[in-house]
């Protein structure tokens, strides 16, 4: 039997094994954080709707490199490793009128935190597709659109 082999030594990157981390747990992320997102600016004049939606599609590429193990253990940081690069789309609904490019940017901005954080993942684009807007009070308000 060899004797264990000290703790202060690094595992070769080939022995470590590998993390791969599935589109849907990213979607699911970036969903949640874009809801997140929209969610902080609830208290402001320009907040989202009550009922705020946001869904997320995602494309996931690995890091550059060999493999996934070596991949990381290439493009470590302070926060761990880097285990790809994602690609992400966000559908949302709005409260009009309100300031949509902030929204959107809010989105974008937490979206890429939150992937990187929680996944480890690099987030090269994220697009922000506002799909509806609702009016925020007046006739139909609570009917869908603004025409």
């Amino acid at each position: 039997m060899a004797p264990p082999e000290p703790a202060d030594e690094a595992v070769p990157p080939r022995e470590r094994g590998a993390i791969r981390i599935s589109d849907r747990v990213i979607t699911k992320i970036a969903s949640h954080a874009a809801r997140e997102a929209l969610g902080e600016l609830r208290g402001t004049r320009q907040g989202p709707v009550a009922h705020t939606t946001a869904r997320a599609s995602v494309s996931v590429r690995p890091a550059a490199g060999r493999g996934t193990a070596e991949r990381g253990a290439e493009r470590a940081s302070d926060e761990g490793p880097v285990l790809g690069e994602a690609r992400v789309h966000v559908a949302v609904e709005l409260r009009y009128p309100c300031d949509i490019g902030r929204q959107c940017g809010a989105v974008r901005r937490v979206v890429t935190e939150r992937v990187h954080t929680l996944a480890g993942m690099d987030v090269a684009h994220v697009g922000v597709t506002v799909e509806r807007l609702h009016a925020a009070s007046g006739p139909g308000a609570g009917e869908g659109g603004v025409r």
